[in-house]
């Protein structure tokens, strides 16, 4: 038996190959898309997934408008950001940031379920979400995955 046959192969930056994907978001649940879609920009989808690499895709998230919450969550759930001058906390509720922007509710979900470090900051990159069906990233020939 040929020890050399089975080493690890780990990725790095150049071995990596990035593909562009669309996953749509109309009547999805939330946290179950957020999950989802973090594990594809993470790369644990693929086999060659190396933890302290970024080795997932570019995920183009459309129609976030039209994502659902579950139970009570649309009223009584609260995103708080402060902006360190005294009383400068602001409270929004899901119900706020879908009418106001709606991208962002599926980007703070998202950004909440990666890694803690400086490879989130750089996977986080690799999201783009819209409201509507229309993108700009038509020339990087996505794909659209089914999820759910």
């Amino acid at each position: 038996m040929d020890t050399l046959s089975y080493k690890t192969v780990s990725a790095n930056a150049n071995t990596v190959t990035k593909k562009w994907v669309i996953v749509d978001a109309e009547a999805k649940i939330l946290g179950r898309l957020a999950s989802e879609i973090a594990k594809i920009l993470r790369g644990k989808n693929k086999p060659n997934f190396t933890p302290h690499v970024d080795c997932g895709d570019n995920v183009i998230v459309i129609n976030a408008d039209k994502v659902r919450l579950t139970g009570n969550k649309l009223h009584e759930k609260e995103y708080i950001t402060h902006s360190g001058y005294p009383g400068g906390q602001k409270v929004k509720t899901p119900r706020e940031l879908l009418a106001k922007t709606p991208e962002r509710l599926v980007e703070i979900a998202v950004k909440g379920m990666l890694p803690k470090n400086r490879l989130s900051n750089q996977l986080y990159r690799n999201l783009y979400v819209y409201a509507g069906t229309e993108h700009p990233h038509q020339g990087q020939n996505p794909e659209l995955i089914q999820i759910g």
